[in-house]
């Protein structure tokens, strides 16, 4: 789970897949050196975002990702 004070760049390293929730949150500068530094409260803010909005809609993802690891995982075990 990430909350607001994770780093852009702490989250792309726990999972490069959350990229494109950035980006689709008008977020273009993910890639930039500054914005690695930045938490998301920070780039949400400067974005004009809802930042607890953002970290939830991460969250989401990154539990339905790893749900389906946990599906696929149990699924080979059988």
């Amino acid at each position: 789970m990430v909350n607001k004070d994770t780093l852009i760049g702490e989250l792309l390293q726990i999972d490069i897949g959350t990229a494109p929730i950035l980006m689709a949150a008008g977020m273009h500068c993910i890639g930039c050196p500054a914005s690695q530094a930045e938490t998301l409260e920070e780039a949400a803010m400067v974005h004009g975002l809802a930042a607890e909005e953002l970290v939830d809609e991460i969250n989401r993802y990154l539990e339905k990702k790893k749900a389906g690891e946990n599906e696929a995982s149990a699924e080979g075990a059988e």
